[in-house]
């Protein structure tokens, strides 16, 4: 009795049957899964086959599920649900046995965000090891994406594919040049059109302030050829002060450059539109438990405490 009995489907296949039922699109599921249209379309076939019935209507504007389909994904629904609570409670287990977390996080955050989070996690934890890896956004969503970090903290407009995500926090983006940039006696705001026209120095490609920038740049146009692409803040903030390039970093970045001024802040006629939101992000079969939702909950209250 203690055996699954015949026809049992695999958990993952069901789970891409419920990602067509929430998306609507057997491609977004695909995509969801990160996995071919075709390969999922097989997926889906074989399981069509295994349980002898037909589960999708397949249409040239998408696929919507049979009325044997809708019971099946409220089957599976429960039995996923279970699935993932045994490995969350399996990953609590050892989180608890070896009081170790393994966080990533991209650099802005890194720097002015997680040192008190950690802190706090210190002060409520004391016997919890924690090891933080610092890179751009997009290698801090591919560590936690692998299994090898547990929880990660990254920078931009959009939810990373394929993670679960949490708002812990938002930025400004703020336009900064050299003291002797014609833009630093500038009385009025500059356009975003002009920004957008102008060469500047970015963060190399993956970097979360980057893609929030271009996408800001892009409701405009096609933004012009980046001046030059540096791979962290203090080297784009060397360049700057020394440069005629402007630069659009965070403010949490350049506060005390611009305190000293050594760097000018740019005014820009839609500067809402230069604003970020940080996000903690995890694998969506493992869910924060342990020292990691403490650490969740903790980085959850700068949103609301500001």
């Amino acid at each position: 009795m203690s055996r699954l009995p015949p026809g049992t489907p695999d958990l993952d296949v069901l789970d891409l049957l419920v990602a067509v039922a929430e998306t609507g699109s057997l491609g977004a599921a695909a995509r969801r899964h990160g996995i071919s249209q075709p390969a999922a379309s097989m997926r889906i076939s074989a399981l069509e086959r295994r349980l002898r019935l037909v589960l999708l209507e397949r249409r040239p504007t998408g696929s919507r599920l049979t009325p044997a389909g809708v019971a099946v994904v409220d089957w599976a629904l429960p039995v996923l649900d279970a699935a993932r609570a045994l490995v969350a409670g399996v990953a609590a287990l050892h989180a608890e046995g070896t009081g170790r977390l393994r966080t990533a996080a991209s650099m802005t955050i890194a720097d002015h965000r997680v040192p008190g989070w950690l802190n706090a996690l210190r002060a409520a934890s004391p016997e919890v090891r924690v090891a933080l890896e610092v890179g751009n956004s997009r290698h801090v969503t591919e560590l936690v994406a692998t299994g090898a970090a547990d929880l990660g903290f990254v920078e931009g407009p959009h939810q990373p594919p394929g993670l679960r995500s949490r708002i812990v926090g938002s930025d400004e983006l703020v336009v900064v040049v050299g003291p002797g940039h014609p833009w630093a006696r500038r009385r009025r705001p500059v356009p975003l059109a002009t920004l957008a026209g102008t060469p500047l120095i970015l963060r190399e490609p993956g970097s979360g302030t980057r893609d929030a920038l271009w996408e800001a740049l892009c409701r405009i146009g096609e933004p012009a050829p980046p001046a030059a692409e540096l791979g962290s803040t203090a080297a784009i903030k060397s360049a700057v002060i020394g440069g005629d390039a402007p630069a659009v970093l965070s403010m949490l970045a350049v506060a005390r450059e611009l305190a000293e001024r050594r760097l000018v802040a740019v005014p820009v006629t839609e500067q809402a539109v230069l604003r970020r939101r940080f996000r903690a992000v995890w694998r969506r079969e493992a869910p924060p438990t342990g020292p990691a939702a403490l650490l969740l909950r903790i980085a959850a209250r700068t949103v609301t405490s500001t």
